[in-house]
């Protein structure tokens, strides 16, 4: 393919910060500076597309902001172990104290073969009687528990439901164990993806049990809170 330059500027002047995305036409592309040499990969990260270009650098790796992926600043493999993810690379050049950027990329994007999260299969409803499931989301002492009214009130709920001839489910979310919401959302829309990244990244996440059943499983959802000041409802997960 036939080289298109464009001039990105006096090198000091791309030196500081050492990471930033730049808009070239169709080309976006994150520029990275660091231990006397510029790199240019793309902006768009393989994963959910979050900008390189507003991440951080790893040595000589790029940190995805969204969901820290990481890819080689220069080259665009992934880190070791996940170098079957390749982001493009782009060729650069010195002339004259300015930097400039093929925005044809000289290697093409490569995905490595990712099988999709459980979670991610189409909901079905398979025949059968109504489905409840009840939520306690009080949060207690596992070693000193105490009486719940909330919990003990979703309990008989779930148990009328049964004895109505309902299939039902129990989940107490202060049983399981799983890390809190990173507010990837708050980066952006496109960040907070489904399934939950954190529970694709993490096969020990146990609140993909909650969403199996919210998603896949439950016709009827029933979630117990407790009114009280303080955190006695769940909203945290609290560390062992």
């Amino acid at each position: 393919m036939e080289k298109t330059w464009a001039d990105l500027g006096h090198v000091d002047s791309l030196k500081d910060p050492p990471l930033r995305e730049v808009t070239l036409g169709t080309a976006v592309i994150a520029v990275s500076y660091s231990e006397g040499k510029f790199g240019a990969v793309s902006n768009f990260c393989n994963h959910a597309g979050g900008p390189l270009g507003s991440g951080k650098l790893d040595d000589d790796y790029i940190i995805c902001p969204w969901h820290n992926w990481k890819f080689h600043r220069i080259t665009g493999f992934g880190e070791p172990g996940f170098d079957e993810d390749r982001v493009p690379q782009f060729e650069l050049k010195i002339e004259n104290d300015h930097l400039y950027v093929n925005i044809n990329p000289v290697t093409p994007r490569q995905k490595a073969p990712h099988p999709p999260h459980p979670l991610a299969r189409p909901v079905k409803r398979e025949d059968g009687p109504l489905r409840v499931v009840g939520i306690s989301t009080t949060v207690m002492d596992a070693k000193n528990p105490r009486y719940s009214t909330s919990e003990k009130l979703l309990q008989v709920a779930v148990d009328h439901a049964k004895d109505l001839g309902a299939q039902t489910m129990f989940i107490r979310l202060n049983d399981l164990k799983f890390r809190a919401c990173e507010g990837y959302y708050s980066k952006s829309a496109f960040a907070c993806t489904w399934p939950c990244s954190i529970t694709q990244m993490d096969e020990t996440d146990q609140l993909a049990q909650v969403y199996e059943a919210l998603i896949h499983w439950a016709d009827v959802v029933i979630v117990s809170t407790p009114i009280r000041w303080g955190a006695a409802s769940f909203a945290v997960p609290q560390d062992d």
